[in-house]
């Protein structure tokens, strides 16, 4: 199992992913024809040294007077390109993400409409599907970055003067959910290329997963900074075969709540996008019953679900406790049939594996189990027992 983590301390761009992901170890020669016969570029690849830091800097040779390319004119480029179908996915899948944040930020619904700018030239064309391709070759189960150094102050562009980080490319961070901040350097660091990619290939995290250094790469930045303004590439070996999530647990203690009131908000924070609640009984000062309320949520939910807890319990105020990197397994759910009393039933399970693939638990839904129990009157658990064999025999 390979996990690779971006580490843009000086930010990300196109060519910088390209350049760290073959410098961790993908085929530049392979990634280097595919380029040239996917674009009209000239790929050139050499090592540099940016303030002490050994990387590997990739340019784009491309002609001259080019014109602004239109969203569609570049899906045509791609598909005209004859890529491999996963590669042409991905490639087509962030020039989407592109389009999209270029469309909301001014207002143009239509994307047969929407002209590229910056974005639209071969050089972007080539880092993407450069980039797409390098990564794609290292094939590795899971992708995450860390959060991004997105620089400060303005940029000059074809729409005139803009705030770092540019819209577009802010807009692609809320879509993608990647974590970011600003930097002390009056420069644009991440583009919206850079952000396109990020976000098509990484989830984000906090700080690196644990486990064991594998490679190590570094792609170079354009512009000399005071810092090495590279693009930090690590393939680590995971500790576990589970896999990595982040999560956060949000705890309050409530008391004068009735026990229809917790109930119902039970109910809501699941509805809600929770992944889990619980309500434990305990006695607060002055022995005054009381219940702590604890919820399990992803971070981008934690706001709206602290917002509920306070809203339909009165608290003045809700605990949130990041637990970075829970281990889990993958949860499928999976229907299967069993025949009980005669009769042929359908009831979902959930089957858990690791991230190689191998079997971990098997458990029945038990509100499918209950309505089978119902029909046939067997004890429930007697049909969630039955429903986890049947399971067993046909996923093992």
């Amino acid at each position: 199992m390979k996990t690779l983590v971006f580490n843009p301390f000086s930010g990300a761009a196109g060519d910088m992913i390209l350049a760290c992901a073959l410098d961790i170890g993908a085929d530049k020669q392979a990634v280097k024809e595919l380029v040239e016969a996917s674009a009209p570029v000239s790929m050139d690849i050499r090592e540099v040294v940016k303030e002490g830091i050994k990387a590997l800097d990739v340019r784009m040779k491309v002609p001259e007077n080019e014109h602004v390319r239109t969203y569609p004119e570049i899906v045509d480029l791609v598909k005209a390109a004859k890529l491999p179908p996963q590669l042409e996915a991905s490639t087509l899948s962030i020039f989407l993400k592109m389009a999209e944040a270029e469309a909301a930020v001014h207002g143009q619904p239509d994307l047969e409409m929407l002209h590229f700018h910056e974005v639209g030239q071969s050089d972007a064309l080539a880092d993407v599907i450069g980039s797409s391709a390098a990564l794609h070759s290292l094939n590795c189960d899971s992708v995450y970055c860390t959060p991004i150094n997105v620089g400060s102050g303005t940029i000059e562009c074809a729409h005139g003067t803009l705030p770092v980080p540019a819209p577009a490319t802010l807009e692609i961070l809320r879509k993608g959910k990647l974590y970011f901040r600003g930097g002390s350097v009056n420069k644009e660091l991440l583009t919206p290329t850079g952000a396109a990619i990020l976000s098509h290939f990484a989830k984000p995290v906090e700080t690196f997963p644990q486990g064991k250094a594998i490679a190590i790469g570094y792609g170079a930045g354009d512009a000399d900074l005071p810092g090495p303004n590279v693009l930090q590439g690590v393939l680590l070996e995971p500790d576990s075969h589970l896999i990595s999530d982040i999560i956060e647990v949000l705890e309050t203690n409530a008391d004068d709540v009735s026990g229809e009131v917790l109930g119902n908000l039970f109910e809501e924070l699941l509805s809600m996008g929770a992944r889990d609640v619980a309500i434990m009984p305990v006695t607060m000062k002055k022995g005054r019953p009381a219940h702590i309320i604890k919820v399990i949520a992803k971070p981008e939910d934690s706001a709206k679900l602290s917002r509920k807890i306070i809203v339909e319990t009165g608290s003045l105020g809700v605990r949130v406790m990041p637990a970075r990197h829970r281990l889990m397994a993958a949860r499928n759910i999976e229907m299967i049939k069993i025949e009980l009393e005669g009769q042929e039933f359908e009831t979902a399970v959930k089957v858990a594996r690791d991230s190689e693939g191998v079997l971990l638990n098997i458990s029945a839904e038990f509100e499918d189990c209950k309505r089978v129990a119902r029909t046939t009157g067997l004890p429930v658990k007697e049909v969630m027992r039955r429903a986890e064999e049947v399971a067993w025999k046909l996923f093992s």
